[in-house]
């Protein structure tokens, strides 16, 4: 039997984070315990809607998250997500796959795309 969460302390810990963490911000690269490092030049946060967690998972329910005319040709590669939309406190980070974009262009994350899951228990 793997080890993890049960899926009602999973959902449980998502709702936190849900409640707390609702601003994502853009990286390069892995953004480090700190998530100050490999910022994207696009230095905009977008916020999130949260679903409500279910099964150890929760996603950007309701919203796209959009960035018009972005500031620098770059790759974006992981995302981090924030109490504000500025300062505020680091909360936790992951992966994204993206496409290079060109200063100027629109990136999106669409409805649903931007998951976040726990492994639980079997």
């Amino acid at each position: 039997m793997p080890e993890g969460l049960s899926v009602t302390a999973a959902n449980q810990c998502l709702s936190t984070l849900a409640t707390n963490y609702t601003w994502a911000k853009l990286h390069v690269g892995a953004p480090g315990a700190a998530a100050t490092a490999n910022a994207a030049v696009e230095a905009t946060r977008k916020q999130v809607t949260w679903s409500t967690p279910a099964s150890a998972a929760m996603d950007n329910a309701t919203t796209a998250l959009q960035w018009t005319n972005v500031a620098g040709s770059e790759d974006y590669t992981h995302i981090t997500l924030w109490t504000a939309s500025t300062g505020g406190t680091f909360g936790f980070s992951g992966t994204i796959v993206a496409n290079p974009v060109t200063a100027g262009d629109n990136f999106t994350i669409a409805v649903g795309d931007l998951d976040v899951t726990f492994a639980t228990a079997s």
